[in-house]
């Protein structure tokens, strides 16, 4: 018996792992990142809606609560993490987001509720550690779907002879294969933007995120189900410079969202 109840949790684990973006390491790099890029109006406005958490703290937040029973997470939210952009199209000129909303029109949404100051204090919290999160997501490749096969979660393969999925490697099999803390990885990763680079990448319109995920989606889908250094070689240096804009873009949004 108990046996069998290790087993289900192991599972259970599993199973909610493959549809995090980056994994918690690859949210905190974003919110790490972005920390540095801040305005000093943002910097003062976040501190006095999330006190003594950073944004790398408060980026892992809306997978964190996944399994919290209310309503808002067991029916509203799971949606506000990908979008869906078939193959060959845009999610701009088509308008892919389902009734129930998607990250797209939640990162709308929660910046409404955070510039809202009547808003209740804790749903602007909850909506302002959404827009870290959400933001992060959608630089990961495979949260910008093509809409058959739940994000490459459906694409079954070994990892470094390990069992795993196409959407789990890009979460985190690529970043944890370097067995870096994300306060390393952020160290590394900062020292590397220039500020050419950080200029250049200071876009705050989501559609462009969607566009270079969904560009990049179609570029990753392996020939092999059997994954090791060759993918790891060819795909590390995307993964790690997506991360890279969307701790840039993270400050961005904020700066723009919080500017006096």
């Amino acid at each position: 018996m108990k046996k069998l109840l290790i087993a289900t949790a192991l599972i259970a684990a599993s199973s909610v792992q493959q549809v995090y973006a980056w994994g918690q390491t690859g949210h905190r790099i974003t919110g790490a990142i972005a920390e540095q890029y801040l305005s000093d109006d943002a910097r003062a406005a976040i501190r006095a809606l999330l006190p003594n958490e950073s944004l790398a703290e408060a980026s892992t937040y809306a997978d964190e609560m996944r399994s919290n029973p209310s309503d808002f997470w067991q029916k509203e939210a799971g949606p506000y993490h990908y979008v869906s952009v078939p193959v060959g199209e845009s999610y701009k000129e088509h308008k892919h987001a389902p009734e129930e909303g998607d990250a797209f029109t939640a990162l709308n949404k929660f910046t409404k509720i955070v510039k809202d100051g009547k808003a209740p204090l804790e749903e602007r919290q909850r909506a302002l550690r959404f827009i870290i999160h959400i933001i992060g997501d959608l630089h990961q490749p495979l949260h910008a779907g093509n809409g058959t096969d739940r994000g490459g979660n459906d694409v079954k393969l070994e990892f470094f002879w390990d069992d795993s999925n196409l959407h789990r490697v890009w979460d985190s099999g690529l970043l944890d294969r370097r067995q870096l803390s994300y306060s390393e990885w952020t160290e590394w990763l900062s020292e590397k933007i220039t500020p050419e680079q950080a200029k250049a990448w200071s876009i705050t319109d989501p559609h462009v995120y969607i566009m270079e995920s969904a560009a990049i989606r179609d570029t990753i889908y392996p020939e092999s189900d059997r994954l090791s250094w060759d993918y790891l070689y060819q795909h590390l240096p995307t993964a790690t410079q997506r991360l890279q804009e969307g701790g840039v873009r993270i400050a961005a949004h904020l700066n723009e969202m919080f500017a006096k």
